[in-house]
Parts: C-alpha cells; sequence; structure tokens
C-alpha cells in the first residue's frame, strides 16, 4: 500500500474518531450543543486555550462535559485502542483469525484477582486500587503459567500455546464462579465487574493504560515485518531471516501485558480485539505496519460508541459495556465470516 493511501486512511479514520469522541460527549441525560462542546474542549486544550475565551456557555456544561464525560470518553477510547492492538499482535503472530487479547486466558486470571478483592472487601483497605492492582498481577501470574506450560521443549509452539492458554483460562473461569457463588453480599458487583465498564472512572485510570497502549504499539509496529512474513508460516520466515522464537515471546508478551493492563481498570469486554482487525483488514489489507496503528484508532472509535449506546439506550440505567460490545459484535463477526466464505468459494 502506498504511503498516499495510507495517510488517507490514518487521517480519515482520526478525523472519525474525534468526531466521534464530539458527538459522544455531547450526548446523555443532558444533551450539550456540539458548539459549546468544541467550545469547551478548545478552551482546555494547553497553549492555544486562551484564543476561546470562556463565557460563551453554560457552567453546568462545562462541568458535565469536562469533569464528567470527558475523563469516561477518553478511558472508553484508550481501552478500545489496547483491546485492538493486542488483538492485531495475537491474530498476526498465532495465525489464527479468532485469536484475541484473551487467548491466552489473561482475562480469567485477571478475574480471579478482582473477584478475590471484591469478595473479601480488601478495597476498603488498600483503597481505589486494590481492584485494578489485583487484576493487573493476577493477569500477569497467568501469563508466567502459560509460558511455563508451553514452553518445556524449549520452543513455544503455536498449538501448545493456544491449548496452554485454553487449559488456564478454564481453570481460573472455574475459581471465579466458585467466588461468585460464594459472594452473596457482593455478587452484583463482581459480575458487574465482569461484564466491563468505564463508568465512574477518573483520569487516574487513561494515565494507568496509555503508557502501556503507547509502548506496546511502537513494539509491535517495529516486529511488523516479522509478523507480515509469519503468514507465510514459521519456517518461511525463519528462512528470511526472523527470530522466530523471539518474535513470539515478544509479542505475546507485550500484547497480554497490555490485556493485563486494560482488564485491570475496565473488566472483561470481549470482541474488540476479535473484530477490529478483521474490520480494518478488509480496508487497509494485511500490512501489520499500517494494520495494528489503524486498529488502535478504530478500537477506540468502536468502544467509545459502544459505551455512549451503553448510557443511552435504557433510560436511567446503564447497561454494562461487555454486554453492548458483544450484542454490536457477535453479529458483525457473523457478517465476517459469512462475507469471507464467500469471497474463498469464488
Amino acid at each position: 500500500m502506498g504511503k498516499g493511501r495510507a495517510w488517507v486512511y490514518g487521517g480519515g479514520a482520526c478525523l472519525l474518531l474525534l468526531l466521534s469522541v464530539v458527538v459522544s460527549l455531547s450526548l446523555g441525560s443532558a444533551r450539550v450543543p456540539l458548539k459549546e462542546v468544541w467550545d469547551i474542549l478548545l478552551h482546555r486544550l494547553p497553549f492555544i486555550g486562551d484564543l476561546f475565551p470562556s463565557g460563551g456557555w453554560k457552567p453546568e456544561n462545562e462541568v458535565i462535559v469536562a469533569l464528567v464525560r470527558l475523563p469516561r470518553v477518553v478511558l472508553a477510547m484508550l481501552v478500545g485502542a489496547s483491546l485492538a492492538v493486542a488483538g492485531a499482535g495475537f491474530q498476526g503472530v498465532l495465525r489464527n483469525p479468532l485469536a484475541d487479547p484473551y487467548t491466552l486466558g489473561v482475562a480469567s486470571g485477571s478475574s480471579v484477582g478482582a473477584a478475590f478483592v471484591i469478595l473479601f472487601g480488601m478495597q476498603s483497605l488498600w483503597g481505589m486500587w486494590a481492584v485494578p492492582f489485583a487484576a493487573f498481577v493476577m493477569g500477569l501470574l497467568t501469563l508466567v503459567i502459560v509460558y511455563f506450560l508451553s514452553g518445556r521443549s524449549g520452543r513455544l509452539r503455536i498449538e501448545t500455546i493456544i491449548l496452554s492458554g485454553v487449559i488456564v483460562q478454564a481453570f481460573f473461569g472455574s475459581f471465579v464462579s466458585l467466588m461468585v457463588s460464594l459472594s452473596r453480599n457482593v455478587v452484583n458487583e463482581i459480575v458487574f465487574w465482569l461484564m466491563g465498564s468505564v463508568a465512574m472512572r477518573g483520569w487516574e485510570y487513561s494515565r494507568l493504560v496509555a503508557p502501556f497502549l503507547i509502548v506496546v504499539t511502537v513494539v509491535l509496529v517495529a516486529f511488523s515485518r516479522a509478523l507480515n512474513l509469519f503468514t507465510l508460516g514459521e519456517k518461511q520466515a525463519e528462512h528470511m531471516g526472523v527470530n522466530v522464537q523471539v518474535t513470539k515471546l515478544v509479542v505475546l508478551g507485550a500484547s497480554s501485558l497490555l490485556t493485563a493492563a486494560v482488564v485491570s481498570v475496565s473488566g472483561v469486554i470481549g470482541f474488540v480485539g476479535l473484530i477490529v482487525p478483521h474490520l480494518v483488514r478488509l480496508f487497509a489489507g494485511p500490512d501489520h505496519k499500517l494494520l495494528i496503528p489503524l486498529s488502535a484508532i478504530v478500537g477506540g472509535i468502536y468502544v467509545v460508541w459502544a459505551d455512549t449506546l451503553a448510557r443511552l439506550v435504557l433510560s436511567g440505567q446503564e447497561i454494562p459495556l461487555g454486554v453492548v460490545t458483544a450484542l454490536v459484535g457477535a453479529p458483525f463477526f457473523v457478517y465476517l465470516l459469512k462475507k469471507r466464505d464467500r469471497e474463498a468459494t469464488r
């Protein structure tokens, strides 16, 4: 793909993301005009904010946009971008279109940590970071266990990695089910966390996720040539100078690390990392140098709109974000599979 088309796709996706953020900020129980949203955002930009004096909007609208909705929308954007980038990494290195950020069981491990803290009421002892910290640590522990199970022979085999992930996911999933059955007083809190949400999250959560997203995206883009060659098979990639074992270790490790960071702040949000890379491949092609950053942008758009729907669909009640991404994502993924089958039979 030429650089011109890459700039067109990238620029168009960025504009769509910006528009999605602004429209999402204007929607809610209290409707804020789009012009006021633009003015409030521009006024709060560093260096150029003084060029847009305040006073042209209601003070309560500024509170709603800047202090209530903006942190949530930004976190939704970062969560979507992170899951899409991790999904692109998993699908590229595993050469499996059904791979997603939760393939290695990181979500189940993180869920065990979060459910344990909620069940035993440790938030009162450790504060607001108790659940994210426990979820993140257990996610990393899950990754270590999967690597240990799949690398005993000195080589990471794709089949063994996936099988180890499935086993660990089922094992930790049973622990989550056990804790849910024991949590009579806090069962709703655990279940709501498991279904995913970015509600009631401050800027601290975005500051936690953003460094992981930036670093992992840079790492995966640096391995984009190796991921492109992986489509030919591991032996062919190795013959063309790719260190196959290092690539698998770094890409899977970085993607799982990013997934653990996301799950620790938002809970389990499905289908984003599965669908978005597929969607980007349809219009931008399979080159991972473009696929990975574009997946980040499109993933941000997807989750921003999913979270907006979660806020708006039921008046006075919020739907868990993971439920919305599944309800929207599952039919769309079926469409992608059908489309792919039709193209394969031509």
